[in-house]
């Protein structure tokens, strides 16, 4: 069976993001040493456009699928780039797109969780990754196998939770925390079940 794992930004108190989704704020934490952290054990995250800038020609180390919701899907959309992780198989859970504008990009309108629930039977020594947003996270809760919480230093007071879901505790055991310099913390936790 294949791991969900929900890889995400989030600030010190848990948000992914402004009220509107925007973490732009979050962008300075990116530094040298940071970004060769995530080239080095998540390159498969970074986007095709980024990949090519930063000239990662790696194989997928993690993942082979990406799943995220149409809001953050737009913002690739909303530059013309129709497939941003063109290296991996894409899922899209929307309701309004119709069509698909791309060939990698799978729309899912209903059933979002019978669907990962196939994806995670399938055989492969790679997991599936979500990427966001908060809905699809919360819609997912209880398929997440492992969180990778990428916590940037900054207290945004409200905007988009990390999960869209109603409250119910669900335990996870902390893994592997790593530290960097600018104050970055990347902890990995694992479901109890």
């Amino acid at each position: 069976m294949r791991k969900l794992t929900y890889f995400i930004a989030c600030s010190i108190d848990g948000f992914i993001g402004d009220p509107d989704g925007d973490a732009a704020s979050m962008y300075q934490f990116v530094d040298a040493p940071f970004l060769e952290f995530l080239k080095g054990e998540y390159p498969e995250t970074i986007s095709a456009q980024g990949r090519e800038a930063l000239g990662i020609d790696s194989e997928n180390k993690r993942f082979d699928t990406v799943i995220q919701g149409l809001n953050s899907y737009k913002l690739a959309l909303d530059i013309g780039v129709t497939s941003p992780y063109g290296h991996l198989r894409e899922i899209v859970a929307t309701r309004s797109l119709a069509e698909s504008p791309d060939p990698n990009v799978e729309l899912i309108a209903d059933d979002l969780v019978g669907r990962v629930r196939e994806l995670k039977a399938e055989d492969s020594p790679l997991g599936i990754w979500v990427c966001g947003g908060s809905q699809i996270a919360g819609a997912l809760i209880e398929e997440i196998d492992e969180l990778v919480i990428k916590t940037y230093p900054q207290v945004y007071g409200s905007g988009m939770p990390m999960f869209g879901a109603g409250f119910e505790p669900r335990d996870f055991e902390l893994g592997e925390v790593r530290v960097f310099d600018n104050g970055v913390l990347v902890r990995t936790y694992t479901r109890k079940r």
